[in-house]
């Protein structure tokens, strides 16, 4: 707890702000009293609580369980402090324990008022919306609440899990067996047989052999069944940085909005180590940061996510009495909206070499996060790829790996990559640069990446004993799922909009009326973050154009 402490005593009064009394009166209308008595539960872990508590009279123990199932006290809160992180925001399960610790009154504040008092009282609102998130942060540096993985730190489903848990800004601990106790006890307790590891304990108490995500997701509560009754305004296919662009306006002028993504939000961008290029950031910012700031602005707003939650099917309404269209997912569930962004983004594109899928998730990386910086921690690495995505990975993987290969099958990479990139890669003494360089084979056995080929300009074969491949080479869009849906694609798969879709109404619409598509997904877009912002605040406004005449052409009833 000692890196949780340092946390808590450097930012207490922002973490656990007192309200005044005055403070409080003016947020009584947006809850109801309740008392509890010495002992009693205001938020238990793996459960949702009521919502946000503002404690009048009495004290509440926060607590949260260590790795080996003590009960550690975080804080107690005293009359004018409260009790909720973001989970509360979102109606999510407790991450903490939260008991009375003697006779309490306390003011519950729901999911829906809560976030109309983040709006309505700006100042307060700015106050508690940032103790929500500094809690958030402490439970995410020590695992607090959240689910157990117990499996070898380089086993490839471990790094899966790790990787989707880190990436949705969900807490978690990994236990190794070869290096942690705690680990052995729970192996022994639950009588798993270690060739079957990794093994996943639920704060719930629920225990996952080697679980899907959608499946981990659904047992700590990051996702719930879809409303399948609702009809939402629009649906927003993608949580990139177009898709969490159109959601945070789109919310914010009224609309009602569905956020789906098949992994995690952030999208490339929320992979990124350093975004430096982005308008606001002089210093820079991590893509995860900068998602994860816009993931909590929409839902402040009231935009509702379901990740992950793959989208396979889209098709037009039948019912006369409300247009709209169906979204079917991979499980069988149903989405239905009055319109639909499509912002899904693209796919890794991969390696042509025979068996680079052997190795995909232990030793093959498509991206460069804090966990594949610990796996290859003080290694020699390969980077292949050339552009601005490579290079911000490059400098990362520096600063962990003894040393990384940059291979650009091109000639120069100043010719795809921002000089600034270009720059200190230049000037980083454990990079190494080699133009014209291709992979051509890679050795390994039972997942576990050996030796990597590759040729250089000069066509001399190199063999290094390296274990770590990293791949930045390009995407293809993820528009496989559109087909028979009437919207139309480019040769290349992109999303056609506008003029080239046959549709000058609207810049953003495609061939199918309601139906938009921005940021990277889009034919003719700019592969830039900002760009695909400015797409996601710009399509709001042909939302509510189209939605408009939608209302218009629609027959009164009775």
């Amino acid at each position: 707890m000692s890196e949780a402490q340092s946390i808590i005593e450097k930012r207490r009064e922002q973490m656990f702000p007192v309200l005044a009394p005055q403070e409080i009166d003016r947020l009584r209308r947006f809850g109801d009293l309740k008392s509890f008595n010495t002992g009693d539960a205001l938020a238990e872990i793996g459960k949702v609580s009521a919502g946000l508590a503002i404690i009048l009279d009495g004290k509440v123990d926060v607590t949260q369980h260590d790795t080996s199932g003590h009960r550690v006290r975080i804080v107690t809160h005293g009359p004018g402090s409260f009790l909720g992180e973001l989970a509360q925001l979102s109606g999510r399960p407790s991450l903490v324990d939260a008991r009375a610790h003697d006779e309490v009154e306390a003011l519950i504040i729901g999911p829906q008022k809560l976030r109309a008092l983040l709006i309505a009282e700006a100042e307060l609102g700015e106050r508690i919306m940032r103790a929500l998130i500094l809690r958030r942060v402490g439970l995410l540096e020590t695992g607090g609440g959240g689910p157990v993985i117990v499996g070898p730190a380089d086993n490839s489903d471990v790094l899966r899990l790790e990787n989707f848990l880190g990436r949705n800004g969900h807490p978690h601990l990994r236990l190794d067996p070869t290096t942690d106790a705690e680990a052995r006890v729970l192996i022994e307790r639950f009588h798993v047989n270690g060739d079957t590891l990794p093994i996943v304990l639920c704060p719930g108490g629920q225990l996952l052999q080697n679980p899907s995500e959608v499946a981990l997701a659904r047992c700590i509560g990051l996702v719930g069944p879809i409303d399948a009754t609702r009809v939402y305004d629009v649906a927003v296919v993608g949580a990139g940085p177009a898709g969490m662009a159109a959601a945070v306006y789109a919310a914010s002028e009224g609309l009602s909005v569905l956020v789906l993504d098949c992994r995690s939000f952030g999208g490339q961008a929320g992979a990124s180590s350093r975004i430096e290029n982005y308008l606001g950031f002089p210093t820079g910012i991590t893509g995860m940061a900068l998602m994860a700031r816009a993931y909590n602005q929409a839902q402040k707003f009231g935009a509702e996510f379901a990740i992950p939650a793959q989208v396979v099917g889209l098709e037009s309404s039948n019912n006369p009495d409300q247009r709209g269209f169906i979204l079917t997912m991979k499980d069988g569930e149903r989405v239905t909206a009055r319109s639909v962004v499509l912002a899904g983004g693209v796919r890794y594109r991969h390696l042509d070499v025979a068996n680079v899928d052997e190795f995909e998730g232990s030793g093959v990386h498509y991206w460069a996060s804090p966990v594949e910086g610990r796996l290859c921690s003080k290694q020699e690495v390969v980077l292949v790829g050339a552009g601005n995505s490579a290079g911000q990975a490059v400098v990362y993987l520096a600063s962990r790996a003894a040393k990384v290969w940059l291979l650009a099958r091109g000639g120069d990479i100043s010719a795809s990559m921002s000089q600034y990139l270009v720059d200190r890669i230049r000037g980083l003494a454990n990079v190494e640069v080699q133009t014209q360089a291709e992979v051509t084979r890679l050795e390994g056995r039972d997942g576990v990446l050996d030796a990597i080929h590759w040729r250089t300009a000069t066509g001399e074969d190199v063999r290094r004993e390296i274990h770590h491949l990293f791949l930045f080479i390009g995407a293809d869009p993820e528009t496989d799922w559109l087909s028979g849906s009437g919207v139309c694609l480019d040769p290349k798969g992109f999303v056609l909009t506008g003029a080239a879709a046959g549709d000058g109404s609207s810049l953003l619409e495609t061939s199918v009326a309601g139906v938009f598509a921005i940021g990277d997904i889009r034919a003719g877009s700019i592969k830039r973050v900002a760009a695909g912002v400015g797409e996601g605040a710009q399509v709001v406004a042909a939302l509510h154009a189209y939605l408009a005449s939608v209302n218009h052409a629609r027959p009164a009833i009775g």
